[in-house]
């Protein structure tokens, strides 16, 4: 309990509120967790186009186009 200031649980909840650590920071971490997710998957969306560029490169490009006109 000493994230709240209450040295035993010999208390009322029902006064007390919040019992839980980091209350009042929910908005904060939310915001936190948005822009965390956002970079997230913008340097996954780069990085998998860099990938996906270097596959695009491999092999011989005058055998995959032959292939792909026989169909």
């Amino acid at each position: 309990m000493s994230t709240i200031g209450y040295k035993d649980w010999a208390v009322d909840l029902a006064e007390v509120g919040a019992v839980y650590p980091l209350q009042g920071w929910e908005v904060a971490m939310t915001i936190v967790g948005v822009i965390f997710w956002l970079v997230w998957h913008r340097i996954q969306f780069v990085r998998e186009g860099e990938h996906l560029e270097k596959a695009k490169k491999m092999g011989d490009q005058d055998k995959v186009k032959k292939a792909l006109e026989r169909y």
